[in-house]
């Protein structure tokens, strides 16, 4: 994700439901206690204005493969996944054989 998109809670909800991630789950990855994921969600509409707390959700949203779509032509944002399914098949396919583990950059 962009370091310049600004989130939204229901951005963050919006993308943990079609990543299919728990609330406990995305605050792991983000580095967050689960409250202050619940926290930034229940803000709704409201911007999350924390430097820190933003680049924490980025990181979340980056490990489960979301991206914020910015708002433009007059269409709201939005959220959508980095990969196709089958892209996701084949990455956990390879990550699941062992071995060293690298970025997950592939396309």
């Amino acid at each position: 994700m962009d370091t310049g998109t600004r989130v939204t809670g229901r951005l963050i909800a919006a993308a943990r439901a079609l990543a299919g991630v728990h609330p406990v789950d995305f605050a792991a990855a983000c580095g967050l206690d689960v409250d202050v994921v619940h926290r930034l969600e229940a803000g709704g509409r409201s911007w999350v204005s924390s430097k820190e707390e933003a680049e924490a959700v980025r990181r979340g949203l980056d490990h489960y493969g979301v991206i914020v779509i910015e708002e433009t032509g007059g269409m709201g944002a939005g959220v959508r996944l980095k990969f196709t399914r089958q892209d996701v098949r084949q990455i956990v396919r390879l990550e699941g054989e062992g071995g060293i583990i690298g970025s997950d950059d592939a396309p």
